[in-house]
């Protein structure tokens, strides 16, 4: 390198990024979003908040599993290092081509996120990098590399260096600096290296095999074996404490044959396909699985709909409610925290914020449940691929040993809406109707984010990944809740889940459509996708209400058109053959009750079911002409009996609030409930021929009278019929729970042009030689600003250098402090002065200003080199 080359080269982070142009800088900032948070002054800011701790754990965790080890080899590689050099170090002797095709990505990648700079002579790891992922004895380097012979030898004594020169065969030196480099150098020499470690014994070469690949330390006696009193003698075992040894990095690497880790791993794992379907078949499942989404969604919320389970004192349900939740659902009570879950992140359910809290439907309910069923369950689809709130974790404990419960805190996870989103991207890359194998998709996932970062590899000392982590458990989660919710059918990503995700219309052969569909799970197919993760950049608001519109259009053909009929049977039961019209639905679902579930729905007639229906204020007659317009089988004999049994029964009897009476025409009814043993708990008493008053209140009077086997009608003080509304209890408006983010949020385009040209003015105003000012020279802070700081200058002054510059063109430098009382540095080229305002060309904000002249604290005319 010539000398003007060297001037030129970057000294620090902060020169490396001062030479960027504005799209790289957007790339490094659009990556670390922290890093503009707030907006840096200038760049030399940038570069200290891109060397601080938190930003490069950060930054370090976000890497995919081969530009990471690309960090790691730097941070054991001499500083700075050569590319070449790095090269031999991911490839070793053997120049891996797959490592050698995979380099420059991970070195551009690596450059691109401010944690490596210089040029390819001269790369240097950004020094917080280096500290977190060099090893230590403390913090092995996930490499499993211990120090180097300069470091191992630090704190030995002259002699006994100069002992193993002699005993390597290398001449004594005046001074151990000249030793140390001799060792090293004969350490990194692959042909005599070759020579001294044939001299050893076949015990001493396996323990040095013991410890190539870390741990590189060991334990020895006061008194070693002669196997390895060989090593220690001629250093290939250097001591770090009493009884601990220690290989040095130089003789692990040629043991490795130049290689910084066992397995690089240039290329992502490729996704396999477990089995393939015909896409119309996937497409189909997916339709069924989200019908019956919505199906158990509103079932839930019909259980609720009167008021739900009581809100726990620390938040959420508990694990009773649960499970009742569980029973009445008839799932498992994971898959019942998921749905609620699900529903309270979609706005659906709330807490009632009454005394007594419970949980109960939102009025947002009622507008969700007059949608199309296809935008019903794109809401759905929607919420769950952007929620933080985790339903997986439910039944686990939290960092103070307490259970998480559905509906309460600490459910968040900020890492589940990308992971989530990443798993439907693995899943669009597959062949059209592809499910994968699960494993492979957790495989490509850890690949991609290693085990958070170098922390969590230091504790396992081999940086590899545990299938228990929590990006792997939301992984599994991923899969199973897509398919519950309809996104993917028999394991295959379906075309509204697609489209949720923003991925293109897969196109679909004309002959792929009349390919029959294998019986079984068929071969492994891999499918061998090196593309890069898209960039971690969250869609807009925009885009994501325009992918859930387009997953709404691509259900909507796919689901029957709603019945307007069901098919009554004489053992009073009607069958439902698919799904019914919201009007139809809802009076069936008060005038019977919900047998089994499926394909088709079996609804069935009970003397309760229809007294719901008569305390609804629906007339015999009118449930009459109801099942006779909407069956498609005659009325069964039966069905109308029971109808008009409990229909005469019903509202002979009238309870109202005394505490409570009862009243009926017919005054054998009242003889024959006061004879009966079982009315004796609500103290009842005979006013008059047809009334009856009761201690209890008319609640529980109706609901003992009801017990006992009678049809009793609550009325008004007027007298009037009570009717029992359904949906009668609804929470006051309340808002869904907002995703919890992982760390700042991503700046768009408008954000990152202004912070660009922010951080690009300051730094011109901090960078720019000024003219020293009158009083510079012998120290006088009101002449010119040493040392960079802002400009302090008088009034007279101050106009005098404006109106100048106005006449000569020049550029000022000038500090100036706002309306809130902030200071900043500005460039600026004046255009004219007048009435106490300047107005010129602010190279800060890249247009024309005016300023308040008092507001300007002082001006010094640029350099004329300033370029």
């Amino acid at each position: 390198m010539s000398t003007e080359e060297k001037s030129a080269a970057p000294r620090s982070l902060a020169e490396a990024l001062r030479v960027r142009d504005d799209v790289s800088l957007a790339a490094l900032l659009r990556s670390r979003p922290d890093l503009i948070t707030p907006v840096p002054t200038d760049l030399t800011q940038l570069a200290t908040r891109a060397g601080t701790r938190a930003s490069v754990v950060r930054a370090l965790e976000r890497l995919d599993r081969f530009a990471l080890q690309t960090a790691e080899a730097l941070a054991v590689a001499p500083d700075p290092a050569s590319y070449g050099g790095l090269l031999a170090l991911m490839g070793g002797d053997e120049e891996d081509p797959a490592v050698a095709a995979a380099l420059p990505r991970a070195v551009a990648l690596l450059r691109e996120q401010a944690l490596v700079w210089g040029a390819d002579d001269r790369l240097r790891l950004v020094r917080t990098a280096r500290e977190l992922l060099a090893p230590s004895p403390q913090h092995p380097s996930p490499t499993g590399l211990g120090p180097s012979v300069r470091e191992a030898t630090a704190g030995m004594s002259p002699g006994r260096i100069q002992e193993i020169l002699g005993a390597v065969g290398l001449p004594s030196t005046h001074d151990s600096v000249s030793a140390v480099s001799a060792l090293g150098a004969l350490f990194a020499d692959r042909r005599r290296m070759a020579g001294l470690l044939a001299e050893l014994p076949e015990e001493s070469r396996e323990v040095l095999d013991r410890l190539v690949w870390g741990p590189p330390y060991g334990q020895v006696t006061h008194d070693p074996a002669a196997h390895l009193r060989a090593l220690l003698d001629r250093g290939l075992l250097l001591p770090t404490a009493p009884g601990t040894v220690v290989l040095p990095r130089e003789v692990a690497l040629h043991l490795r044959a130049g290689r910084a880790h066992r397995t690089p791993e240039p290329v992502p794992p490729a996704v396999e396909a477990a089995a393939t379907h015909r896409p119309q078949v996937v497409d189909a499942t997916a339709a069924g699985q989200a019908l019956a989404a919505l199906a158990t969604v509103e079932e839930l919320l019909k259980e609720w709909d009167e008021g739900g389970p009581a809100v726990l004192r620390a938040g959420g349900l508990s694990v009773r409610d649960l499970k009742r939740t569980a029973v009445a659902l008839d799932v498992p009570e994971p898959v019942a925290a998921f749905w609620v879950e699900l529903a309270y992140g979609a706005g659906l359910i709330a807490s009632d914020g009454e005394a007594d809290e419970r949980y109960a439907a939102t009025p947002a309910y009622d507008e969700w449940r007059e949608l199309p069923p296809a935008e019903r369950w794109a809401h759905l689809a929607g919420t769950w691929l952007t929620a933080t709130r985790t339903p997986g974790v439910v039944g686990g404990r939290d960092a103070k040993d307490r259970t998480l419960s559905a509906l309460g805190p600490n459910l968040d996870r900020s890492a589940a809406p990308e992971v989530r989103h990443r798993v439907l991207a693995l899943l669009a890359g597959l062949p059209e109707g592809a499910s994968p194998v699960e494993a492979s998709v957790l495989a490509r996932l850890r690949w991609e984010r290693p085990l958070r970062g170098p922390q969590q590899q230091r504790e396992t000392g081999t940086g590899e990944a545990r299938d228990d982590d929590l990006r792997s458990r939301i992984a599994r989660w991923t899969l199973s809740e897509a398919e519950l919710l309809g996104v993917t059918g028999r394991g295959a990503l379906a075309a509204p889940g697609r489209a949720l995700i923003g991925a293109p219309e897969a196109p679909r052969p004309a002959a792929q459509a009349q390919e029959s569909e294998p019986e079984g799970p068929g071969d492994k197919l891999p499918v061998h996708h090196h593309r890069m993760p898209p960039a971690a950049t969250p869609p807009t608001p925009a885009e994501r209400t325009a992918a859930t519109a387009t997953a709404a259009r691509l259900l909507a053909p796919l689901f029957p058109d709603p019945l307007d009929h069901v098919l009554l049977q004489a053992d009073l039961t009607a069958v439902a053959p698919g799904p019914l019209e919201r009007e139809l639905a809802d009076v069936l679902g008060v005038l019977a009750d919900v047998e089994s579930k499926g394909g088709a729905t079996v609804y069935r007639f009970t003397p309760g079911s229809v007294r719901r229906a008569l305390d609804a204020g629906r007339s015999a007659a009118e449930l009459h002409a109801f099942l006779a317009r909407h069956s498609r089988t005659p009325v069964p004999q039966p069905l109308t009996y029971l109808i008009d049994d409990v229909a005469r029964r019903h509202g002979r009897l009238r309870v109202g609030a005394a505490s409570a009476y009862v009243r009926c025409d017919d005054d054998a009814t009242l003889d024959e409930i006061l004879a009966d043993k079982r009315a004796a708990a609500l103290g009842l008493r005979r006013l008059a021929p047809t009334v009856l008053a009761a201690q209890a209140d008319p609640a529980a009077l109706l609901e003992g009278l009801r017990a006992i086997g009678f049809a009793p009608a609550a009325e008004s003080a007027a007298g009037d019929v009570l009717i029992a509304r359904a949906d009668s209890h609804r929470t006051p408006p309340r808002a869904a729970p907002e995703p919890v983010p992982d760390g700042p949020p991503a700046p768009d385009d408008t954000l990152l042009a202004a912070a660009i040209r922010a951080v690009r003015a300051g730094d011109l105003a901090s960078t720019t030689p000024r003219k020293p000012g009158p009083g510079s020279g012998d120290g006088d802070s009101e002449g010119g600003a040493p040392g960079g700081s802002l400009p302090r200058t008088g009034a007279a002054e101050t106009l005098a250098t404006m109106q100048a510059a106005v006449l000569t063109g020049e550029a000022l430098w000038i500090g100036y402090v706002n309306a809130e009382g902030a200071a900043s540095q500005r460039v600026i080229a004046p255009i004219r002065v007048e009435g106490g305002f300047v107005t010129a060309y602010d190279h800060t904000a890249d247009e024309v200003r005016t300023y308040p002249l008092h507001r300007v604290t002082g001006v010094a005319e640029l350099a004329d080199d300033a370029g």
